[in-house]
């Protein structure tokens, strides 16, 4: 499988409405046949996005001039764990359902959504797909159930003006998670700003546990049977702790602020109070935007820094196919899928029309690196569309985009990840409020406590 996952710089990922910023619709197709279809789709935005709406609305009536035969209605409803089974089992469910990056293993294996290998090997491209963005979406005998809208992979993001501060370079951000903590006490002694900060309430410091785990060669879950056990008690999970632990209380390098979400460590490192924190490229415009950095030039990212993992995290917002949807029908889903999603994101000049309309807004961040869905040679086309119009400074991008092509990326966990996350959460906490913590003795309660949240089927 392929690595070479991000040479590209989309402005926004795959996005609603591309299909509105192209050419005219193409002429008619039939469609694979005669038979009317009605199509249920879910994505379309909620009615206070008016604008959003409208594009949508677009999006199908350009659909449905191409496909006479297929008539599509959108679906507002979002994906709910809770509900699923039960309006599928009813017939309640849509025929395309928009699914976080959590849900596509479990789904499989219970045999929830049909795969799309058939349907989509009539599209001209579908051999240049990223492999690696399909991975998650495919089960272990390379059958692929969906289309990615949105995936993104965690890196180290850093603050260059605190870095120069510190007397680091920000042109060599750390690339191990030693390195990591060895910045984090230069910015701390030598500015007395936090070096380092994590995420650690709701569900966020699992999640971020779950970034380092795979940095340090952890596994959160691993096949049992037909289901999913929590597998986070290991050595690799402890080293990923105690290294935390000694940030924290050996170095001081982490603050006194524990109790923080994603929107309070993206707000300090904004502030210029924060040195680093695990993030994603798309968090440049929360700080720029949200938090106002005053010299958002000063953001910069790397690769997810490693310990012995050779890996990072990924997620995302992906459509699939319920099972029971076959045929015709099935055929019909997954044009809409490309037409929507996967042909307006190979499209340079739709990728350019994107670009130039988001250039217009001061608060946009033309450029922000983004996981591309197709291979590197599609990709540098996209770059070169989208050249004249972006507004970041991609060097300050370059570590990471350098990076993470050398990376496994580790999709969350299967079975009941916000769950799983919630219960790290505790142990998050307990490391970085009490210097006594015993972290063996906290990692062995919360994954009994994973196991039966797991067998219980909690989301």
């Amino acid at each position: 499988m392929s690595k070479k996952i991000l040479t590209g710089a989309l402005a926004a990922g795959l996005v609603l409405g591309l299909t509105a910023c192209g050419a005219s619709a193409p002429a008619a197709d039939a469609g694979g046949g005669d038979e009317k279809i009605t199509l249920k789709v879910q994505g379309m935005p909620a009615a206070t996005d008016q604008a959003g709406v409208a594009q949508f609305e677009q999006m199908i009536a350009d659909f449905e001039e191409k496909y006479p035969n297929i008539t599509v209605e959108g679906s507002t409803n979002v994906w709910d764990p809770m509900t699923f089974s039960a309006k599928l089992a009813g017939g309640g469910i849509e025929d395309v359902i928009e699914v976080p990056l959590t849900e596509p293993q479990g789904l499989i294996d219970r045999r929830q959504v049909t795969p799309i290998d058939e349907a989509l090997a009539d599209w001209d491209h579908a051999d240049e797909l990223n492999p690696q963005a399909l991975a998650p979406l495919s089960d272990d005998e390379g059958n692929v159930y969906g289309i990615p809208r949105t995936l993104y992979a965690q890196g180290l993001v850093y603050n260059r003006a605190l870095f120069e501060a510190a007397g680091l370079d920000p042109d060599s951000p750390p690339q191990t998670w030693d390195e990591v903590r060895a910045a984090a006490k230069a910015i701390h002694d030598k500015t007395g700003k936090v070096g380092f900060l994590i995420e650690s309430k709701e569900n966020q410091g699992g999640w971020q546990l779950a970034m380092m785990n795979y940095a340090f060669g952890g596994e959160m879950e691993k096949k049992d049977g037909d289901g999913y056990a929590p597998a986070f008690d290991s050595a690799e999970t402890t080293e990923a702790l105690q290294l935390l632990a000694d940030m924290r209380w050996a170095d001081q390098s982490m603050g006194t602020s524990h109790l923080n979400n994603q929107n309070d460590v993206i707000k300090a490192f904004a502030a210029g109070e924060v040195g680093m924190y695990m993030g994603t490229p798309g968090t440049y415009k929360i700080a720029k935007v949200n938090f106002g950095m005053p010299n958002p030039d000063d953001f910069g990212i790397t690769a997810m820094p490693q310990a012995g993992g050779d890996a990072t995290l990924t997620g995302g917002q992906v459509f699939m196919v319920p099972a029971g949807v076959k045929g015709a029908k099935l055929d019909a889903a997954v044009k809409w899928l490309v037409f929507a999603y996967a042909q307006p994101a190979y499209d340079p000049e739709v990728a350019a029309a994107q670009a130039e309309a988001l250039a217009q807004d001061p608060t946009s961040a033309v450029g922000v690196p983004a996981m591309p869905m197709f291979d590197e040679a599609q990709q540098a086309k996209i770059d070169e569309a989208i050249a004249p119009f972006v507004n970041v400074e991609l060097a300050h991008f370059a570590p990471y985009k350098e990076g993470t092509p050398a990376l496994e990326l580790k999709a969350e966990p299967a079975a009941a990840a916000q769950a799983v996350y919630g219960i790290l959460d505790t142990v998050v906490q307990a490391v970085l409020s009490d210097e006594n913590a015993d972290i063996d003795a906290l990692l062995a309660k919360a994954e009994g406590d994973a196991a039966q949240k797991i067998a219980s089927g909690a989301k």
